[in-house]
């Protein structure tokens, strides 16, 4: 039996911050070592952080993660123990993304990455070359402030492994695991027991279960130990990356680390045993008959035993039952975690939550509430770091920290109510019980003054007054008074961000956090510049659906027993005069569910519809209950307003990413913002499709609208382009 003990990491990194990336290394190398392991794995470029970006194409931080290796190699860190550390590396011309495997202070092989990650949220293209050579090995000539400090001049650059007297060993870079032909396969069949991924994958709602099945399959078949590691924080942008550093033998996961922690460094440890995987490769004919006649892939050899041999004192880590969260959950500790980052590291003091009582906001709410529970849990756990930012962020003294969670809330999050003569009493109360609830420090404040203000001004710039559509205005009048009240709100909410703290005497600033979903973005139903503008915004890639069920949960497993009556509540967004005819609701505003927008956003992104195959598609979806012309107006509908409202994506508050139809502009979902949106060859090759399939007697108009574009309140000129103040009115307000 050889006894090979292994560990692998989450690490919280942050984007070229080299004092911390490198601390956090330093730490989980000792963790590591302290629990006997001969294998330490890190995270993808962990020494810069994975989120550089275009900072990846200045040579100051190729420069800086030498130096930061170089660190690591002139201290003990690497003796006795093989790690794999992740940075970029300049090999003549180009530049790559590597795992430097080191051991006992030398480098013993640079493996860049094959196959980039280039599409969704990644861009490695933009600044890495994959590698390209697979049959050899090449020197590579160390930085002379390197080669002169650790008395070695080149190092083995290329696609390979390590030979070990006992066992092979090699790296596979992130993507490559999931790459059509994936690396370990040949590997394996080159002797390769122990395999090493370096990851850098973030947080989307139900992903978790695609990342393990693909590393369960990787050893499933063909044998091996599959490590795993990833980062696990907030290290600068929209992505939350969700850990879950775990080890698989032969398909099974016998080690498993947290997907969401407010942890720095999270070491997981296991022991497994190389027999099995040989006696598993030698149990399978045409794994021995393909090995027989494999393509041969260049090694290193590394005289040196890594495996213990049998002994009483330890054994094999066993299988376990992976722990997977419920959605509901996912949408808690994310966003929490992730809030958590980023304002430790912002230096602000705090939150400033425009709370309207409506089910976007209230999930807002709820989230901080969450991140606060898990900061005094993780204190209650004895996590010194978390301990001292939450006193730092608390303006605790003497001594003090938190210890309740509705009292740490007070310090550090605000919520408002700003309410207007719109305002219903109903969704004021449940705001107030909501904070109450949370511990939030909770402010009522009425706008009508100032809207009347500006609407004075107006009127004596004009001579006119605008009146709401109940009360004989017009849609253009309609929607100007309530985006007047929208706008209002983001402005006043960012004065009081920024002097709340001065008036408490504390210092710093506060975060304004944003509260629009994602299919209000994908629909365009929000303000510019209202509410939905913020500093940042936890649930601007989830679904609608999805909150509604995550109220539900958090009422229960939370506390917040306020948000199930929130959640039962009708959407609206409380704009305009409540008659007893007459109440303001977001799904008869927009002219289609919230179920209806997942749909359409599913379609258009993940599935690459443009409106004749999204027509096509909900034919068969829909065809049950609704007549293709039916089925044609609703997709016309949505790509009228979508292309209408597309400019309101290139100012969308920065958001955490959480779904995979997310129309976010910046990084993830690359279109152009000014349309023509009548669509006009679209959809009259749907008009046509309609009349084949319900035949020629249904009048369809040859443009296929049923509205003058130009007298939409959604905006608009002639063409149906969207002016830049348009849009229609933010949820929850």
């Amino acid at each position: 039996m050889r006894l090979l003990k292994v560990a692998t990491c989450n690490l919280n990194q942050w984007a070229m911050d080299f004092d911390i990336n490198l601390k956090n290394i330093k730490e989980s190398i000792a963790m590591a070592k302290q629990a006997g392991a001969a294998i330490r794995l890190g995270p993808e470029l962990e020494i810069t952080g994975y989120g550089c970006e275009d900072h990846f194409l200045e040579l100051d931080t190729i420069t800086h993660a030498w130096e930061c290796l170089k660190d690591l190699l002139l201290g003990d860190w690497t003796d006795g123990i093989l790690c794999s550390i992740g940075m970029p590396v300049i090999k003549g011309s180009e530049r790559y993304n590597c795992q430097v495997l080191c051991f006992n202070r030398k480098i013993i092989i640079i493996r860049p990455k094959m196959w980039l990650a280039n599409d969704g949220n990644y861009r490695e293209l933009r600044w890495f070359t994959g590698w390209k050579e697979r049959d050899q090995l090449v020197d590579f000539q160390l930085p002379v402030e390197i080669s002169e400090h650790i008395s070695q001049k080149t190092a083995p650059f290329g696609y390979g492994f390590i030979q070990f007297i006992d066992t092979a060993v090699a790296a596979e870079v992130c993507e490559e695991l999931y790459s059509p032909v994936p690396l370990h396969a040949e590997l394996a069949l080159n002797g390769v027991e122990v395999f090493m991924n370096a990851s850098g994958s973030h947080h989307q709602l139900r992903k978790l279960d695609i990342r393990l099945r693909a590393i369960i399959g990787a050893t499933h078949t063909r044998g091996g130990v599959y490590m795993y590691s990833n980062h696990q924080g907030c290290d600068g942008s929209r992505l939350y990356y969700d850990g879950c550093a775990c080890v698989v033998v032969n398909g099974d996961v016998v080690a498993q680390g947290s997907q969401f922690s407010l942890k720095d460094i999270e070491i997981v440890v296991a022991q497994v045993d190389l027999d099995a995987v040989s006696s598993l490769r030698g149990s399978i004919s045409s794994f021995q008959e393909q090995a027989s006649c494999k393509t041969k892939v260049p090694s290193v050899a590394v005289p040196y035993k890594l495996s213990q041999p049998f002994t009483l004192k330890t054994c094999p880590s066993t299988p376990l039952k992976i722990k997977y969260h419920d959605p509901e959950e996912e949408i808690a500790f994310g966003p929490g975690c992730w809030l958590w980052d980023y304002l430790r590291r912002s230096g602000a003091s705090g939150f400033l939550l425009p709370l309207s009582g409506g089910a976007d906001s209230s999930s807002v709410a709820a989230i901080v509430g969450c991140m606060c529970q898990l900061v005094v849990k993780e204190i209650a756990n004895g996590d010194e770091q978390v301990k001292a930012d939450a006193i730092r962020i608390g303006n605790y003294t003497g001594g003090q920290f938190p210890t309740d969670s509705r009292e740490f809330a007070k310090r550090i999050f605000y919520t408002v109510f700003m309410g207007s003569e719109n305002s219903s009493e109903v969704t004021k109360s449940r705001a107030k019980v909501l904070a109450d609830e949370i511990g939030s420090w909770h402010l009522d404040v009425s706008i009508d003054g100032v809207v009347s203000a500006l609407l004075s001004l107006f009127q004596k710039l004009t001579g006119k007054r605008p009146r709401y559509k109940v009360d004989g205005g017009s849609n253009i009048e309609n929607l100007g008074l309530q985006n007047i009240q929208a706008r209002i709100r983001m402005v006043l909410a960012f004065m009081l961000a920024s002097l709340l703290p001065w008036v408490h005497n504390k210092p710093g600033f506060y975060l304004v956090l944003g509260s629009s979903n994602v299919d209000e973005a994908l629909r365009g139903y929000l303000t510019k510049y209202d509410c939905s503008s913020a500093d940042i915004n936890p649930i601007g890639s989830i679904s609608k659906q999805d909150l509604r069920a995550f109220l539900r949960w958090a009422a229960i497993n939370l506390g917040y027993s306020s948000l199930a009556d929130i959640e039962a509540a009708p959407p609206t967004a409380e704009l305009e005069p409540i008659r007893s005819n007459y109440s303001q609701l977001d799904e008869v505003d927009m002219g289609m569910t919230y179920e209806e927008l997942s749909v359409y956003g599913r379609l258009r992104k993940i599935f690459r519809c443009g409106p004749v195959s999204m027509f096509q598609n909900l034919c068969y979806r829909w065809g049950a209950r609704l007549t293709p012309l039916e089925v044609a107006d609703k997709v016309k509908h949505f790509f009228k307003y979508y292309s209408i409202n597309r400019h309101k994506m290139t100012v969308l508050t920065p958001s955490y990413h959480a779904e995979s139809y997310s129309p976010e502009d910046n990084r993830f979902d690359l279109r152009q913002f000014l349309y023509n949106a009548r669509w006009p060859y679209q959809f009259r090759k749907i008009d046509e499709l309609v009349r084949e399939l319900d035949g020629d007697k249904v009048a369809i108009t040859e443009s296929g609208d049923h509205e003058d574009l130009g007298a939409t309140s959604h905006g608009g000129g002639g063409l149906g382009v969207a002016a830049a103040g348009s849009g229609n009115p933010n949820v929850g307000f």
